[in-house]
């Protein structure tokens, strides 16, 4: 009996398989202190005790994308290992504040399956739950990749392509219990820019810029536990580059639009999401946003914002399809996403 494990190929997988992801993960201050070394990271909620507990928390949580990070690290095992490529994300929801101390499990199911026309490989999608040490669920999301076929001759299963809404309701956005801005200290949290300063359809070139170092994103994708081989092994790809994880390329576009959206403090929901080219060591990467939509909550003083993130290695701001509709080439990453920010 074979001991170890090749990982998954697209034929492995069907509609309805539930795959609970092995090794529960306890995060804390160390978790946080990487985090902060390796992306600029400078909001104000997870960096400080007494700002959060001003905003009505017990502590600072750790950041949105620690939980997303280690929660997809998780599946890349069962999900990923043999991916070609991470294609979307789709319907995420932050449910719950994680905390220093906390433990996180990490379970999808498969709600679709398609054979592409080459014939040697597949889209799957899954739907991934995170949950903490008292089964809480507090995240979950739906991504789709493609999977290479191992047995080129398995035969194509029946198509079945998810609906999923295009932007997760602002109703269904969860404040955190006790969450209030209402002492926010915008001296504090770096820039005086409330819910009602930005416009839809406001765009902001974030400035500044980071170069992407090769023992940096090794670091950072091992830090999440993601055992993917092309962001490690150089034969993993034909061209002999180890590709970045695009969550390294998502923290440190968030990181960057600190710069103009310092107040824009929790991360709540994932509309949608796209790594439109390949991100690889040398890169600068520069992010710019627009406000796509505002919304109250159901916290008085509590805002929501639905931001476009747009991550670039180069190009003018602003620019993102060609005359063909597609990706411009320098485009490594399209986000939407919704945030919650003071009013």
């Amino acid at each position: 009996m074979a001991k170890t494990n090749a990982g998954r190929f697209f034929e492995d997988y069907s509609v309805g398989d539930v795959l609970t992801h092995a090794v529960p993960r306890t995060v804390g201050a160390g978790e946080r202190a990487l985090y902060h070394a390796l992306y600029p990271a400078r909001h104000a909620l997870y960096s400080s005790d007494t700002f959060a507990q001003g905003c009505g928390l017990a502590a600072s949580p750790l950041d949105d994308m620690i939980a997303f990070h280690t929660v997809f690290g998780k599946t890349v095992p069962d999900v990923s290992l043999n991916a070609v490529a991470n294609l979307g994300y789709a319907e995420g929801r932050w449910l719950k504040p994680v905390w220093p101390g906390g433990t996180l499990t990490s379970q999808s199911e498969v709600i679709g399956v398609k054979q592409n026309s080459n014939g040697k490989s597949g889209v799957v999608y899954v739907r991934t739950t995170g949950r903490n040490q008292r089964d809480e669920a507090v995240l979950e999301y739906v991504r789709w990749v493609m999977v290479r076929k191992g047995d080129l001759d398995a035969p194509a299963p029946e198509t079945v392509i998810p609906e999923l809404d295009k932007v997760v309701p602002a109703g269904t956005l969860a404040v955190p219990e006790g969450l209030s801005f209402a002492n926010y200290n915008f001296d504090l949290a770096g820039e005086p820019h409330r819910w009602g300063d930005y416009e839809i359809g406001e765009q902001i070139d974030h400035v500044d810029g980071v170069t992407i170092e090769e023992a940096e994103h090794m670091m950072a994708t091992r830090l999440w536990q993601n055992t993917a081989k092309v962001h490690f092994d150089t034969s993993a790809r034909p061209d002999g580059t180890r590709l970045i994880y695009g969550g390294h390329v998502i923290s440190m576009a968030r990181a960057l639009s600190f710069n103009g959206l310092a107040n824009a403090q929790m991360v709540v929901g994932l509309n949608a999401g796209a790594h439109a080219n390949p991100c690889l060591a040398g890169d600068t990467v520069r992010a710019w946003s627009e406000v796509l939509d505002k919304a109250e909550t159901s916290v008085p003083g509590v805002g929501a914002i639905r931001l476009r993130l747009v991550a670039t290695k180069g190009g003018a701001p602003f620019q993102l399809r060609g005359e063909d509709g597609k990706y411009l080439p320098e485009v490594l990453l399209d986000l939407d996403y919704w945030a919650l920010m003071p009013m």
